[in-house]
């Protein structure tokens, strides 16, 4: 017998271990019973002044910590999740949300890694963008969006050495905006390396997506030629650098030409 004949195409595969993925994944929750997250106590003292502009991808996160009392719900600004492809629509973004975050808070805080932003005529990055607005204006220290939910050393462990394209909940929400200009030699040439694909879940939302469209969770799997499936974090690290940005930020009204950030190691 011709085994090639009889075996099965890459997309039913796929499916089928996405299927199974969805399966065992939702029998762990019920199982595992994961408990309510408490209500956060905001620190007034390091946070009641503060604004935090964020890229939308973390928009779910971010708005949790103000729904649990962390943040003020009233000083959240967004810009629209995965500008990164689009340098030039995000400068225009984050300049509009950082004026109007300096318009009613003393300190900013930026939700964005070092590289998210970067022009390709001038090399200028987001520390850069930032830097014009002086000192009441700083950047969490983390490389970017994934690196806020889960430092190197956190991730290092979940892989347990295998090679992971790593997603948190807002990328898998916006996926159709975000790779809408890629084509499919750009996804071959960048997922396929992985051996899966990840997504930091602080809330149980694969589990959501894969109960009322688990199509669009298939469609993804297909297209990155890659299982995914999710793995169970705290936001503490992102409560940590949060806390970090504001309690590095000057009063506002200091002068300087450099925003205060730094990147740390995890």
């Amino acid at each position: 017998m011709n085994w090639r004949k009889n075996a099965k195409p890459w997309p039913q595969l796929a499916r089928e271990k996405a299927q199974n993925e969805f399966r065992r994944h939702a029998l762990q929750r019920k199982a595992a019973k994961v408990s309510e997250t408490k209500p956060i106590r905001k620190p007034a003292s390091t946070l009641e002044d503060c604004a935090v502009v964020a890229c939308g991808t973390l928009r779910r996160e971010i708005r949790h910590l103000a729904e649990t009392g962390f943040l003020d719900g009233d000083r959240l600004f967004f810009a629209a999740p995965g500008l990164h492809e689009w340098p030039k629509i995000l400068k225009q973004q984050l300049t509009q949300q950082l004026e109007k975050a300096r318009s009613i808070a003393a300190r900013v805080i930026v939700a964005y890694g070092e590289k998210c932003y970067l022009d390709p005529e001038t090399g200028m990055d987001t520390d850069g963008l930032l830097g014009r607005f002086g000192r009441g204006v700083g950047r969490v220290r983390s490389k970017n969006c994934v690196d806020m939910l889960a430092g190197a050393e956190e991730r290092s462990r979940i892989v347990n050495e295998a090679k992971v394209y790593w997603l948190t909940p807002g990328w898998v929400e916006h996926w159709d905006f975000i790779f809408k200009d890629w084509d499919a030699a750009k996804a071959n040439e960048t997922f396929p390396a992985n051996d899966k694909a990840v997504i930091l879940d602080a809330f149980g939302y694969f589990d959501e997506v894969s109960l009322k469209d688990p199509e669009k969770v298939l469609r993804i799997c297909d297209w990155m030629k890659l299982p995914l499936e999710p793995h169970r974090i705290s936001l503490e690290r992102l409560k940590d650098l949060l806390l970090q940005c504001a309690e590095g930020l000057a009063p506002s009204g200091a002068e300087s030409s450099k925003p205060q950030s730094a990147e740390t190691q995890g």
